[in-house]
C-alpha cells in the first residue's frame, strides 16, 4: 500500500530538458508490503505556466530513500522524517539543478 504522507505544492526554479520549471510538489510517501515500509521524499519540477496549469510532468520526478526496513507506519518516525524533510528536498532539487522557494506554497499541504 502506498500513502503520500505529506504532499505540498511550492513555486520552485528548475530547467528541465530544456523546459523551465516554475513550480515542485514535494512529497514523503509510505510503501509497505510484506511487512516491510519503505519511505521516499520526492520533488517533481514541473511547468506551472499559469495559477490554473498543475499539470505534473514525470520526466522531472526525482526521489530518495531515506527508510526501509522490516515494520510498519509509524507516526512517531514520521514526525522525524517531516522534521528532515525540507533538507532532504534541498539536496534532491540541487543536485538536478533546481530550488525549492519554501515561503511560496501554492496549495496548502496534504497530511495522511
Amino acid at each position: 500500500m502506498t500513502t503520500d504522507v505529506y504532499q505540498q505544492y511550492f513555486r520552485a526554479e528548475a530547467n528541465v530538458n530544456d523546459v523551465p520549471r516554475r513550480a515542485a510538489v514535494v512529497k514523503l510517501t509510505a510503501d509497505s508490503e510484506c511487512g516491510m515500509i519503505r519511505y521516499t521524499v520526492s520533488v517533481n519540477f514541473f511547468p506551472f505556466r499559469d495559477d490554473e496549469d498543475f499539470a505534473v510532468s514525470y520526466d522531472a520526478y526525482y526521489e530518495c530513500e531515506i527508510f526501509n526496513a522490516k515494520g510498519r507506519r509509524s507516526k512517531k518516525r514520521e514526525k522525524v522524517f517531516m522534521e528532515d524533510l525540507r533538507e532532504v528536498a534541498n539536496t534532491i532539487a540541487a543536485e538536478h539543478g533546481g530550488v525549492i522557494d519554501w515561503e511560496a506554497p501554492i496549495r496548502d499541504a496534504v497530511l495522511a
